[in-house]
């Protein structure tokens, strides 16, 4: 027999998804396969619930739908030639998973986690009757519009080295990694100690973690692979700290989430310094490497919170309106910020984790 013919589009499903009675989930087609113009292909999803749409699957649960739910999506070309295939199973959890218990959860990311929309609408999704009581760990305090409770790690343009690494004499916010201490004038990473000052000496119930796009963003082709080993090394050591100081403690690794739909928005925000598609190519990347190395871990408590199937890249990305060139002053509107989703996109983000979160809370 003649060894399968490669998968042109690279396909990657998750093999997991989560999902609550009463909340949309989606899966969008151009997130998880890799080209460039989706419009190429035919989607056909087997499954017994849900609605597919011209660019998604799309899921609201009802109360008997509780249970796990099987699904298929496969890829096909003009002729009805099956160019991928994948399967993933949907858990389906009731609306009050987790009532009565109580659970602490700190965030760690980047800008995406310093922006706290996304970890302020976990506060207001906890906060609803039929959750577990959370308490958000974590010293960046964003204020302003958002209530006192809600904390993370979360500082713009941070990798997991930077987690790892970064110390300053200042202790400003973002000065330096909260999770080093000096030991003989030597910063080394303690999360006993983080732990010991900002949660009672406890580990957290849950981390997440949403890391990854400033450690591969400007990486061209001939270094992808190298920058991401580097990226899984950093990430060995700061998820082996977490571990040592809590075993129990549930790990949920965001798959990185993919960028706007349109290269305007790198334009707006990089000019000629990257293209849409690149990065696009890197994140990607980053899926299929990240559910080889930690996918089928939680006996180890190391769980992938599929985040990226969840993000409309095409509606809820910022945007701003332009003229369309200097001699038509009618106004387009154009995506306007490339790996940063506006309000709408990071609340869909919070609705993966928490679909996670109420799962493992069941």
């Amino acid at each position: 027999m003649a060894p399968a013919a490669p998968d042109p589009l690279r396909l990657v499903l998750p093999g997991e998804i989560y999902a609550v009675v009463g909340h949309e989930m989606c899966i969008y087609f151009d997130n998880i396969v890799l080209t460039p113009n989706l419009r190429n292909y035919v989607f056909d999803v087997d499954c017994l619930r849900g609605r597919q749409d011209q660019d998604r699957w799309r899921y609201s649960p009802a109360a008997e739908d509780v249970g796990d739910l099987g699904l298929t999506i496969k890829v096909l070309d003009g002729l009805n030639n099956v160019l991928a295939s994948a399967t993933t199973i949907v858990h389906v959890v009731p609306a009050d998973a987790g009532a009565g218990k109580q659970c602490t959860l700190l965030c760690v990311g980047d800008s995406l986690t310093n922006a706290s929309v996304y970890p302020g609408e976990l506060w207001s999704l906890f906060s609803a009757e039929g959750n577990a009581k959370l308490t958000m760990v974590g010293t960046n305090r964003p204020g302003g519009g958002y209530p006192p409770e809600v904390g993370h790690e979360g500082y713009g343009g941070w990798r997991w080295e930077t987690f790892c690494t970064k110390w300053a004499e200042t202790d400003n916010r973002g000065d330096r990694s909260r999770f080093l201490r000096l030991v003989d004038g030597e910063p080394v990473l303690d999360f006993q100690a983080y732990c010991d000052e900002n949660n009672g000496g406890r580990a957290p119930d849950f981390i997440t973690v949403l890391l990854g796009c400033n450690d591969t963003f400007g990486a061209t082709e001939d270094v992808l692979e190298a920058t991401i080993d580097r990226m899984m090394g950093y990430a060995d050591t700061l998820l082996a700290e977490f571990r040592r100081v809590g075993p129990d403690t549930q790990i949920g690794i965001l798959l990185l989430v993919p960028p706007a739909a349109s290269q305007d928005a790198f334009g707006s925000n990089y000019k000629c310094g990257q293209t849409r598609w690149q990065y696009r190519r890197n994140q990607h990347r980053v899926v299929e490497r990240q559910i080889e190395k930690w996918g089928g871990r939680e006996a180890e408590n190391i769980f992938l919170i599929p985040a990226e199937v969840n993000l409309d890249c095409e509606h809820n990305y910022p945007t701003a309106a332009e003229p369309f060139n200097a001699r038509n002053e009618e106004q387009v509107t154009r995506q306007s910020n490339g790996v940063h989703p506006a309000a709408t996109g990071y609340r869909q983000i919070a609705d993966s984790i928490y679909a996670w979160l109420k799962y493992r809370q069941r």
